[in-house]
């Protein structure tokens, strides 16, 4: 499971081929013991929890960088590298 990008604690990962628990295109958000899985391009959340302030980082990221986001899932479900995501400016 490839990381993709990491901001102010959080890591993002990508795991490839990973479309049998989610259909949708998604990442991986992890911060401290905590775990969610975000939809791209719109970053609801799908399963899991983050704290409030850190979902929120999260998911204004996506809104920022989801033709990125968007490019690394189709290179993942690809067996490719996803490459890296560019965290918040």
């Amino acid at each position: 499971m490839p990381r993709i990008s990491e901001f102010f604690g959080i890591a993002i990962y990508l795991y490839f081929a990973d479309t049998n628990r989610h259909q949708a295109p998604h990442f991986h958000a992890k911060y401290g013991g905590e775990e969610a899985v975000y939809s791209i391009p719109d970053g609801d959340r799908l399963a899991g929890r983050l704290p409030k302030r850190q979902e929120r980082l999260v998911q204004a990221w996506t809104a920022l960088r989801e033709a990125e986001l968007e490019q690394a899932w189709n290179h993942a479900v690809n067996f490719e590298p996803p490459g890296r995501v560019e965290p918040p400016s």
